[in-house]
């Protein structure tokens, strides 16, 4: 690849994603009690739950994959037995979602993880990621890695790093606006202009 600037068609993001590894379990600080947030694993879970989860967290931070997906697709991965999804909820609500990708063994992947805006914050991202890494760890990985963007929150990558994480790998991501694609309302991410 060239240095430089490099001009982007109308209708297309560009992101820089950063990726992470730890390769061992960590010492974690106390997490916010049980009391402050419910963590349950869902197994199988419906498309329609799962696509307005995904939403409601990814929006603001332009999440698309999934929603490109067919219903096939998408049941596809959801009822792969080496995907392991844990939700957060607070006060009844679901406002977190971790997915552990465990198709590659001996490494696990961190597929999505993050919390809504009204979350954000307040100890949810935390509690979720801290009670859910032993969960991964049991099942002996070389690593858990995971990728974050310049389009994620500000704080993702000092957040994983937090955690011991370790960035090892950039790579540039180019793909249509889901702003323009109607997959995303164009509200979404207005921290990114629509071009």
């Amino acid at each position: 690849m060239e240095n430089g600037y490099h001009v982007l068609p109308p209708g297309k993001l560009a992101n820089v994603a950063t990726y992470l590894e730890l390769r061992q379990p960590q010492p974690l600080a106390p997490a916010p009690t049980a009391a402050d947030f419910t963590i349950r694993q869902v197994a199988r879970p419906g498309l329609e739950w799962y696509r307005h989860i995904f939403r409601a967290i990814g929006a603001p931070w332009l999440w698309f994959s999934r929603l490109r997906m067919t219903d096939d697709e998408l049941r596809a991965i959801l009822d792969d037995p080496a995907i392991d999804i844990y939700v957060l909820s607070h006060a009844g609500v679901d406002c977190g979602l971790l997915e552990f990708d465990r198709r590659q063994m001996p490494d696990i992947e961190i597929a999505f993880f993050g919390v809504t805006q009204e979350m954000t914050g307040r100890g949810a991202g935390r509690a979720l990621l801290q009670n859910c890494l032993p969960l991964a760890w049991q099942h002996k990985p070389q690593r858990i890695w995971v990728h974050t963007c310049t389009l994620d929150h500000p704080a993702a990558l000092r957040f994983y790093r937090k955690f011991g994480f370790v960035p090892y790998k950039r790579a540039v991501e180019i793909a249509d606006d889901p702003r323009l694609t109607g997959e995303l309302p164009r509200s979404a991410g207005p921290h990114v202009p629509i071009l």
